[in-house]
């Protein structure tokens, strides 16, 4: 069996593959590729009253790729409302390497000190893919998901992959796209540049939850 690397890695992205473990304790990955997708249109997306007044009160400090390992890590760890994830060692080496290759980055929610909220994604082209993310505290997640949607918008992207569709993710705008109008849409991404932008001035936050639809 051909050893899984980073530049296979990225291949198997760039055709709408990407891998999980059935358990974090399980060595074995596997390649999905569902029938359905889900993607957050990045010039529909939605964000609540509340949530806006949140990102704005600096109640977290917000910070990008300084400490990509432990946002891993705290994905793939149980929490109240999973018992086991999907993210086992080789996916944690992995992915980190991704991240030494400029490939994989993470936005992070940080409260007194204690890393509480965070997400992480793989950058290819123009296109993001969103991995998993994790929270702590209250709307710490959300918190890091508006502030990678911002600067994703900063960066030139086109295309946010969320792999599927949940009730935490719907709220946002997340839709549904078969499998073929999702590769329609990477191809197009991937044919495209874009940066990921880990500062993100408070002027142009300001500017960007300005610009997106707010939800009661």
């Amino acid at each position: 069996m051909t050893k899984l690397t980073p530049e296979i890695l990225l291949r198997a992205y760039a055709v709408g593959l990407f891998p999980m473990a059935e358990r974090r304790d399980d060595p074995t990955l596997f390649w999905i590729d569902p029938e359905k997708r889900g993607i957050l249109p990045l010039d529909g997306f939605h964000v609540s009253r509340r949530l806006r007044r949140t990102v704005r009160s600096g109640r977290y400090e917000v910070r990008c790729n300084t400490a990509f390992d432990d946002v891993v890590r705290a994905c793939a760890a149980p929490g109240p409302n999973r018992e086991d994830t999907w993210i086992n060692d080789e996916i944690l080496s992995l992915y980190g390497d991704l991240h030494a290759l400029g490939r994989a980055h993470c936005v992070e929610t940080w409260l007194d000190g204690e890393l509480v909220g965070g997400l992480y994604g793989v950058s290819l082209g123009a296109a993001f893919f969103g991995e998993s993310m994790f929270s702590l505290a209250r709307d710490a997640s959300k918190v890091a998901l508006v502030h990678l949607v911002a600067r994703l918008v900063k960066g030139g992207y086109k295309l946010l992959d969320t792999q599927f569709v949940t009730d935490h993710l719907t709220q946002f705008g997340v839709v549904e796209l078969p499998r073929a109008g999702y590769r329609e849409l990477l191809s197009e991404a991937l044919d495209d540049t874009a940066t990921f932008e880990p500062d993100l001035p408070q002027p142009e936050l300001d500017a960007f939850l300005q610009s997106v639809t707010q939800t009661s």
